[in-house]
């Protein structure tokens, strides 16, 4: 049976760039069929370890976050 959960914590994000090596981040294999990494995806990191990061596609990314703060 399936739960639905709400994360408890702020998630650390970043605009995914060309430039950007991406050796470390996790790609589901929906989202390389789907092309990306491509502008408008972002890239989230875990807090607690900068190096394990996945990327979260734009469209995926526009429909359930909302910036609550830069720094």
């Amino acid at each position: 049976m399936m739960a639905y959960y709400r994360k408890k914590a702020i998630q650390e994000i970043i605009p995914w760039e060309v430039n950007m090596p991406m050796a470390l981040v996790s790609i589901s294999e929906a989202d390389k069929n789907n092309g990306s990494p491509k502008f408008g995806d972002m890239i989230a990191f875990n807090p607690k370890d900068k190096t394990d990061m996945w990327l979260i596609a734009e469209e995926f990314f526009s429909n359930n976050y909302e910036l609550v703060s830069e720094h």
